[in-house]
């Protein structure tokens, strides 16, 4: 397979980057750690075919809220093939969404349980489940184009991004900058749940990027109460109003 850059920049939609993504085989500590999840599985789960492969983004293609998460969980997205499926951070994420009215239903099961999202667009800077929930700066470096491209494909519809804690703050922003299509604040901004940044499109003519931080709705602090549903919501309902969604 050819790398990342590569693989991502022959890609002419969401659906070919979807295809190219998932037989991605660039960081080799991720495959073997994705691989052995998927061997040897939890005991909850010894049923099932984990999926052990990279996981794609997930909504439709012409969204104009996208969400950035940090990877995909050993045993959730890992396990299911799609992005926050299967755990607990998923179940706070897609209630959060059905109940302003984004998400078909309030839980994610199962790659086949009918889940549909509306306007919005589920990613992460890191495709592969990592050891400890913590990928490496090279690893989530390595993974950067597929997220670049991405961004690029939704570009034309792409109004706001809500990013879930610090580590898909700092992943986004290198890209955003990249791309060369808005004009990044100096310094860059700082994560912070509630930080909201809105970024000048080069060209006049286009519109704007709205960017939300928010904490990440792990486990760590959803049980702690760091991060409640009436905080989740509150961010979503401002990103998918810049979004041009209708929130209930």
């Amino acid at each position: 397979m050819e790398s990342p850059q590569e693989e991502s920049a022959e890609a002419h939609s969401i659906a070919q980057l979807d295809a190219r993504l998932i037989d991605c085989r660039a960081c080799p500590r991720l495959v073997e750690w994705r691989e052995h999840i998927g061997r040897v599985r939890r005991r909850g789960f010894a049923d099932w075919e984990y999926w052990a492969r990279p996981v794609p983004g997930f909504g439709p293609v012409d969204a104009s809220l996208l969400i950035v998460g940090l990877a995909p969980a050993a045993h959730g997205a890992n396990r299911t093939g799609r992005m926050f499926t299967g755990d607990r951070s998923g179940d706070v994420l897609y209630a959060a969404l059905h109940a302003l009215g984004l998400a078909s239903r309030p839980t994610a099961v199962r790659a086949d349980d009918g889940l549909r999202l509306h306007g919005v667009r589920v990613t992460s800077p890191v495709h592969c489940a990592p050891p400890d929930n913590r990928p490496t700066p090279a690893e989530r470096d390595t993974c950067r184009p597929w997220l670049a491209r991405e961004l690029q494909l939704l570009q034309p519809t792409l109004r706001s991004i809500v990013v879930l804690g610090g580590f898909g703050w700092q992943a986004l922003f290198p890209v955003l900058a990249a791309a060369r299509r808005w004009e990044i604040p100096r310094p860059r901004p700082r994560f912070g749940h509630g930080a909201r940044v809105e970024l000048r499109a080069m060209d006049p003519a286009e519109p704007p990027l709205h960017v939300y931080g928010c904490y990440h709705v792990s486990q760590q602090n959803t049980f702690t109460g760091r991060l409640t549903p009436a905080m989740l919501r509150e961010v979503l309902t401002a990103a998918a109003r810049s979004a041009d969604l209708s929130v209930s």
